[in-house]
């Protein structure tokens, strides 16, 4: 099931950033296309103000992924690591997480649904992994509790 396959032409009206600062963070993250059309998401993460993070997130109405064992995403990162996020319904206040490391080159990520576990501001919970049946949120996320630069170019995410 592809998710999102992202072309010179790709309307990212539903992907939107969200960063520390809605809690006083000074990290900048943006999302844009470049020319080839693979998504950018790039930006600045700061330590000011208790921050430290940058994401985007991506909603869509609620698909049934009972079908479906992974996540597989096409990208080329910075060498740096970032953290998967799905949520089952987007009224949640929990995310279930991954975290991958980028090598520098293009690669395709392939993440277990069932290895995403629960997570709430950045504290596990004690509660089972994701159950991998609805999805209607997912996300990347950086934190690695320093300040640094990060880019990301994102071909394309699949469930397979």
């Amino acid at each position: 099931m592809l998710l999102f396959d992202f072309n010179p032409k790709s309307d990212l009206s539903n992907w939107y950033v969200v960063d520390d600062g809605v809690m006083g963070g000074r990290s900048q993250g943006s999302f844009d296309l470049n020319k080839e059309g693979h998504a950018v998401f790039s930006g600045t993460v700061s330590l000011k103000n208790n921050g430290g993070f940058s994401s985007i997130r991506y909603a869509f109405r609620q698909k049934d992924i009972e079908a479906y064992s992974k996540v597989v995403m096409h990208l080329k990162g910075d060498g740096k690591r970032y953290q998967f996020r799905v949520k089952s319904n987007r009224n949640d206040r929990a995310s279930y997480i991954q975290y991958f490391t980028t090598s520098g080159d293009w690669q395709i990520i392939e993440i277990p649904l069932a290895e995403l576990y629960p997570t709430f501001r950045g504290r596990t919970l004690d509660r089972p992994n994701y159950p991998g049946e609805e999805m209607a949120e997912l996300g990347i996320l950086i934190g690695n509790k320093k300040a640094e630069s990060f880019q990301l170019l994102i071909d394309k995410v699949e469930l397979e």
